[in-house]
């Protein structure tokens, strides 16, 4: 469930293309010599005004005029990537902060430099630009607020509660902060303490936001029905909400409408191509429909979101599978159970590769493994069910 915080703040200008003063500091310098016929006072000025006027291409093809002459110039290295970022091209963006961070470092470089990041789902650079631009801008909570929402994205919820209890207890009232903290409660068990963030949100009234925690946490217990209607209230309530359509597709699947899950994954990836359950669960349902080419598609972008995700490369060998390349699904599960050892289903998917490549004593030992894992969570369920019992009794 992504924040509102990120989206709030989409990779735009560098939040200081060069004002009159410092390019009036510039041009005294030195740094920028007035010359003919190709004026840089003047290129400088209408690469600016072209950008503020939304012309990007344009003030791109300024910005690379100028460096051509004048390549140390941090500040319009740092605008160039601020344009590039504009435009979608994150890669080049991403280059050009980081030559402006050599020349000099900035705050807000540092931070735009993340945003390019997380926009092209590079979360794991992301998270540390970000934390360098918290040492750097100790009083602004921008940067904390993007650090948890990577974490949330990442799945990694323990961190954001770590990150986000103190500075909630500072932030008081910032509903933007108490619903972060909440989801990542709610997400990792703790439903009683996120029940808390909960109430405090909806005694602002009833809201969107209120409304996809209480579907999620429905969502963790099973009460797919009633998550249905949470979440189905909290699209009508806000659309554009990060990963509101994500949850709904996800209530649709659990509840047995695919086709209506289906619709609800390609609207949640028309907000953010990225989102990691959407393209995930997307892929997981073409693969059910045979439609193995667009599930890989799929697929492979969610492993490009979180890389070495186990969910993600045991889909991808399932439909490698189906599409009889058995070879690679083998290799691509002997990998999978190697390093994630208790996962029966990959174990069951690579005894079915084994048999396929007649390897009868391979398969018979992974058959055998599928066994001894069932009869484990079985005894561990039981188990759980007496201590539940045992302590309804005792109360």
């Amino acid at each position: 469930m992504g924040s509102s915080c990120a989206s709030h703040d989409s990779v735009r200008f560098s939040c200081r293309i060069l004002s009159s003063f410092t390019l009036f500091v510039l041009l005294a310098s030195g740094a920028l010599l007035a010359q003919t016929p190709n004026d840089p006072q003047q290129l400088l000025k209408e690469a600016i005004s072209l950008h503020q006027a939304g012309k990007l291409d344009e003030a791109i093809a300024d910005y690379r005029a100028l460096l051509e002459k004048y390549p140390n110039v941090s500040e319009v290295r740092s605008d160039l990537g601020a344009a590039l970022a504009a435009t979608g091209q994150y890669k080049e963006a991403i280059e050009e902060y980081e030559r402006a961070l050599k020349i000099q470092p900035m705050p807000q470089v540092q931070l735009n430099l993340g945003l390019a990041y997380y926009k092209s789902a590079q979360l794991r650079p992301a998270l540390q630009a970000f934390q360098k631009a918290q040492q750097q801008m100790p009083g602004d909570s921008k940067p904390i607020l993007l650090q948890a929402d990577c974490y949330l994205r990442l799945g990694e919820n323990k961190k954001v509660i770590q990150l986000l209890s103190p500075f909630a207890q500072q932030s008081g009232n910032d509903l933007a902060v108490t619903y972060m903290l909440g989801t990542a409660l709610v997400r990792d068990g703790q439903s009683d303490t996120g029940q808390v963030l909960i109430d405090k949100i909806l005694r602002n009234g009833d809201s969107a936001e209120a409304r996809l925690l209480i579907g999620t946490t429905k969502l963790m217990v099973n009460d797919f029905q009633g998550a249905l209607g949470d979440l189905q209230r909290a699209v009508e309530l806000n659309p554009d909400l990060p990963d509101v359509f994500a949850y709904y597709g996800a209530a649709l699947v659990a509840t047995g409408d695919q086709e209506g899950a289906k619709q609800a994954f390609a609207k949640a990836l028309q907000q953010d191509p990225n989102n990691f359950e959407s393209n995930l669960r997307m892929g997981f349902l073409l693969r059910n429909d045979n439609e193995f080419d667009e599930a890989m598609k799929y697929l492979k972008r969610a492993l490009e979101v979180r890389p070495g995700d186990p969910g993600v490369r045991y889909q991808i060998a399932a439909v490698e599978l189906s599409q009889g390349n058995v070879a690679q699904a083998r290799a691509d599960l002997e990998s999978l159970v190697k390093e994630s050892p208790d996962f029966t289903e990959a174990h069951v998917s690579l005894a079915t590769a084994y048999y396929r490549e007649k390897r009868k004593e391979d398969g018979d030992r992974e058959r055998a493994i599928v066994d001894k894992l069932t009869a484990q969570r079985q005894h561990a369920t039981e188990v759980g069910g007496n201590e539940r019992r045992e302590e309804k009794v005792q109360r």
